[in-house]
C-alpha cells in the first residue's frame, strides 16, 4: 500500500540498497553448442530472422552476474549448478534411470534459471520502471539496474528454492527429426489447466499455482517436464517418455519461441529451416507486453473493511493519499500441447476462495487444510 511521497522514495531507498561484489556463469547452452570447447553456437534472431551460425558463445549464453556478499547464496548457486552439470552427464547416458537426486537438481536448476536469467531480469526492470512512473517517484536514484534485478532475483531463490519441489519430474526423449531448441530465456514456467479453465479467468499463476508445468531443454534429444501430479498425466518408465510425433517437439518449442527475448539456439544449421518456419507459425501468439500494472484507489469503508477502485493511475494518481499496486505477469498461450501431457483422470486442484487463486496439494500442507477446498481439476 502507498501511502505518500515520503513513504514512497523510503521503500525505494530500502528495497535498492544492495552492493555487487561477485561473478557466476551460466551453463545451459552446453548440450548446444558447436564444439567441446563450448566456443560457438548457431541462433535463430527473431526480431530480424536471421540465422547466425557460429555466434560467438560469451556473448549469447552466459553473462556475469554480480550476486553481493553472501556465502549462503554464493553456495547456493554453486552446488546446484555444479550438481546441474553432474546430473546432466548421467540423463545424457544410455539406459539412464532417473532417481530422485537427479529429480531434485533439475527441479532446482529450471528454479534458478528461470530466476536469473537476462530476459527475466530485463522484465524486473521494465516493470519497475512503470510502476516508478505510476507512483510519481523521479531521480535516478531510483532506477532499477540489470545487476541489480539479478541480485534481488538470486537473494529470493535461496529462499523459495524449495518451493517446486512436490512436482513430480519426467524426461522426455526425442526420437523425431525436430530437434529441441533453447533460446535466451529457456526456463519456462506454464500451466495449461490454468490458461484453459475458466474459473482461473483474470488471474495469473505463479511457483505455487495448481497445473503448474515447468519446461526446459536440456539438449536436442532431451528435455526436462515438471509436472503437478494432481492435474496432468505422463505415461513415463524409470523417469523417460519417448517422443515420436513432431507435433509434440514442436508443441514443447513453442515455449522457447513465445518466452525468449531474442535468440533461438540450435545445435545443427541444417535445422535453420525448420526453425524459422516454427517461429513463423507461432510469432502472432507471443505477448505485446509482458507485464499488467493495475492501480486501485481508496474508495469506501465498510464496517472493518475498506474497499478499492482500480483506475487509471495517470487520471486520479495525485489526486488520491492511499492507492493499492499490483503487477500482473502476462503469460503466453501456446496453440497446442504435447499429446503425452494428458489431463489426470479425478485430477484436483485447491482454492481457498481468496485471491491467492488455486494451489497445489502442498501449499494445503503447508497452511493448513482447513482452509482449503478441493475441487475437480477437469470437468
Amino acid at each position: 500500500m502507498v501511502r505518500n511521497r515520503a513513504e514512497r522514495e523510503h521503500r525505494y531507498r530500502t528495497w535498492r540498497q544492495t552492493k555487487i561484489n561477485i561473478s557466476c556463469r551460466g551453463v545451459i547452452c552446453a548440450r548446444f553448442m558447436l564444439d567441446s570447447a563450448n566456443t560457438a553456437i548457431n541462433l535463430f534472431n527473431i526480431d530480424r530472422r536471421i540465422f547466425v551460425e557460429r555466434a560467438p558463445v560469451k556473448h549469447q549464453c552466459s553473462g556475469d552476474y554480480f550476486y553481493g556478499d553472501n556465502p549462503d547464496l554464493e553456495k547456493a548457486l554453486q552446488f546446484t549448478e555444479s550438481s546441474y552439470a553432474a546430473v546432466l552427464r548421467d540423463v545424457l547416458t544410455p539406459r539412464f534411470r532417473l532417481t530422485n537426486h537427479h529429480r531434485d537438481v533439475l527441479r532446482h536448476f529450471w528454479l534458478l534459471q528461470y530466476m536469473r536469467t537476462e530476459a527475466a531480469s530485463r522484465r524486473a526492470v521494465e516493470m519497475t520502471a512503470e510502476a516508478r512512473s505510476v507512483i510519481g517517484v523521479d531521480g535516478p536514484e531510483f532506477n532499477l539496474s540489470i545487476r541489480e534485478a539479478v541480485l534481488i532475483a538470486m537473494r529470493t531463490f535461496v529462499d523459495v528454492m524449495h518451493a517446486v519441489d512436490d512436482l513430480r519430474v519426467c524426461l522426455l526423449q526425442n526420437l523425431t527429426p525436430v530437434p529441441f531448441v533453447t533460446s535466451d530465456n529457456p526456463a519456462v514456467l506454464s500451466n495449461r489447466w490454468h490458461l484453459e479453465d475458466a474459473r482461473a479467468r483474470w488471474r495469473s499463476f505463479g511457483l505455487h499455482s495448481a497445473g503448474d508445468l515447468l519446461l526446459l531443454p536440456l539438449s536436442p534429444e532431451a528435455f526436462f517436464v515438471g509436472y503437478d501430479g494432481d492435474v496432468y498425466s505422463i505415461p513415463d518408465e524409470s523417469g523417460w517418455d519417448e517422443v515420436r510425433n513432431p507435433a509434440d517437439v514442436e508443441a514443447l518449442n513453442q515455449h522457447q519461441f513465445l518466452n525468449c527475448r531474442a535468440n533461438i539456439f540450435v545445435r545443427d544449421a541444417r535445422h535453420a529451416g525448420i526453425v524459422r518456419d516454427s517461429y513463423d507459425r507461432v510469432a502472432q501468439l507471443r505477448p505485446s507486453a509482458r507485464h499488467r500494472i493495475h492501480y486501485a484507489v481508496r474508495d469506501a469503508e465498510e464496517r472493518d473493511s475498506i474497499r478499492y477502485r482500480v483506475t487509471d493511475p495517470f487520471l486520479e494518481a495525485n489526486r488520491h493519499q492511499e492507492a493499492i499496486i499490483h503487477t500482473e505477469t502476462v503469460h503466453a498461450r501456446p496453440s497446442a500441447w504435447p499429446w503425452r501431457l494428458r489431463p489426470r483422470r479425478n485430477g484436483v486442484v485447491f482454492s481457498n476462495g481468496t485471491a491467492a487463486g488455486y494451489v497445489r496439494r502442498a501449499r494445503v500442507r503447508l497452511e493448513g487444510r482447513s482452509a482449503f477446498h478441493q475441487e475437480a481439476a477437469w470437468s
